[in-house]
């Protein structure tokens, strides 16, 4: 039996998460986010930073790579702004020759983006909710995709109609 990863990337607010989890139960596969993971490293008194993010990134690769080794499938849920973070995902194909898929959810209704962001609650008490500034700072920085990828618009779907998108382009 072979596992494949599935990267579900894109900013915060455009619905990957909720995407991301339906698509993994879906297909009966592990799902591994990177947000709790960095909550709880910060709820151990880590301080929040570049350094407890990377480290979030790799706890969960170390998970993805486990359950990928038993022959399962994984979706991973992250932002995946840059190249270093996408190449963490790259590893863990390499070391358990599982196929990578990458699909990027974007929302380009801003208002639209905006509302999803500031009126979501996720019951993470150390992992700060970014405001949209920082959120629009981020779309400005986010390094271009090469490869491919499955590139999914989010502002008119809900999360379903985003899931069945990529369990259709998967299939």
């Amino acid at each position: 039996m072979s596992g494949r990863l599935i990267v579900v990337s894109g900013l915060p607010g455009v619905g990957k998460s909720e995407a991301a989890r339906r698509v993994a139960a879906a297909l009966r596969a592990v799902h591994l986010s990177i947000d709790p993971v960095e909550e709880a490293l910060l709820s151990t008194g880590l301080a929040p930073g570049w350094t407890t993010g990377v480290a979030a990134y790799e706890a969960v690769r170390a998970a993805a790579e486990s359950n990928l080794s038993l022959g399962l499938t994984v979706v991973v849920d992250a932002v995946n702004d840059s190249e270093p973070a996408r190449e963490t995902w790259r590893r863990a194909s390499a070391s358990t020759l599982a196929p990578v898929h990458w699909v990027m959810i974007s929302c380009s209704d801003a208002g639209e983006h905006r509302r999803r962001l500031e009126g979501r609650e996720r019951g993470l008490s150390h992992v700060v909710e970014p405001t949209w500034e920082e959120v629009r700072n981020l779309a400005a920085e986010y390094a271009l995709w090469t490869g491919p990828l499955l590139r999914i618009e989010s502002a008119r779907k809900g999360a379903d109609d985003v899931a069945a998108e990529i369990l259709e382009a998967l299939s």
